[in-house]
């Protein structure tokens, strides 16, 4: 269970990226791309990556409409993913899909800085009905640095 004054401040951390969304709206330049989708709410999140030739993350951005957890994810994530490899950001992609899904985590390879921003997504875990809100951004995210184009939640 975590700690209530923890809590209020994760809300508040939520509640800020998600009425001030880090890194909104179309990347210049983006040489990857991907559409999401969350069919069982309605959000929508395009993510745009410019991605270097030895797979590092340039630069990352992403618009779209969705609620406030879904925007505040994507925020989120965009801080995280900027300078970062994709191989890396999957690592920290799987990481963020485990602990919003009340999983076992393997935080093996992901920094310790990035799992403190992110624990303010946590309490996810205990609404089912939101992770996917929660895990639409980084799906997408997947979808852009594979080249496939879209992602959904389903």
């Amino acid at each position: 269970m975590i700690d209530p004054e923890l809590r209020e401040l994760y809300q508040e951390i939520i509640l800020d990226h998600g009425r001030h969304p880090r890194h909104f709206g179309q990347l210049e330049g983006a040489n990857r791309e991907a559409d999401g989708h969350n069919p069982l709410c309605g959000d929508k999140i395009h993510v745009y990556l410019r991605v270097d030739d030895e797979a590092k993350i340039e630069d990352v951005m992403f618009d779209g409409r969705g609620c406030a957890i879904s925007i505040a994810s994507a925020s989120m994530m965009t801080e995280l993913l900027r300078g970062k490899t994709v191989d890396g950001g999957k690592r920290l992609m799987n990481a963020f899909l485990d602990m919003v899904k009340g999983d076992d985590a393997d935080f093996e390879g992901v920094d310790e800085d990035d799992l403190d921003q992110l624990q303010a997504m946590s309490g996810v875990s205990e609404f089912p009905m939101r992770v996917k809100c929660a895990t639409l951004a980084w799906h997408t995210f997947a979808a852009a640095a594979e080249g496939d184009g879209d992602a959904t939640t389903e």
